[in-house]
């Protein structure tokens, strides 16, 4: 009499293109998370974009670019009032570390008052402040 023979393997699915599925061994890789980039990072680069838009002579006013993005009138405005930060908090609000899932350490809503400074100098050092009460 024979005895029934027993394998065990791990297998996982990967996806192929057109959602098919195809069935390998091995324990599936754990793909990296690179984490996303920071909201005020996004809306800092689509307002240095509007900006742009604005000065080629794409659109006639801020109020056609608000009815363009579906935005309040309002909410234009504070958009872009980020383009009247100093060059260089603008360049590091753009290169702002990647996010993974936790509270993003710089938020629009801290960086609208230093926008509303018109002096450079007044800004950076509000800026200096803001980074240095954010835990690293």
């Amino acid at each position: 009499m024979t005895r029934p023979l027993k394998i065990t393997k791990e297998v996982h699915f990967r996806s192929m293109k057109r959602g098919r599925k195809v069935l390998q061994e091995g324990v599936k890789a754990p793909q990296p998370t690179l984490g996303r980039v920071p909201r005020v990072s996004r809306v800092m680069a689509l307002a240095i974009h509007m900006a742009d838009l604005r000065h080629q002579g794409e659109v006639a006013d801020y109020a056609e670019l608000a009815r363009l993005a579906l935005v309040s009138r309002a909410r234009m405005t504070q958009i872009m009032s980020l383009v009247l930060l100093a060059p260089d908090i603008q360049e590091e609000i753009l290169y702002l570390p990647r996010v993974d899932g936790s509270r993003e350490s710089v938020a629009e809503k801290m960086v609208r008052p230093i926008a509303a400074v018109p002096d450079w100098r007044k800004q950076r050092v509000m800026w200096r402040a803001l980074k240095a009460g954010i835990p690293d």
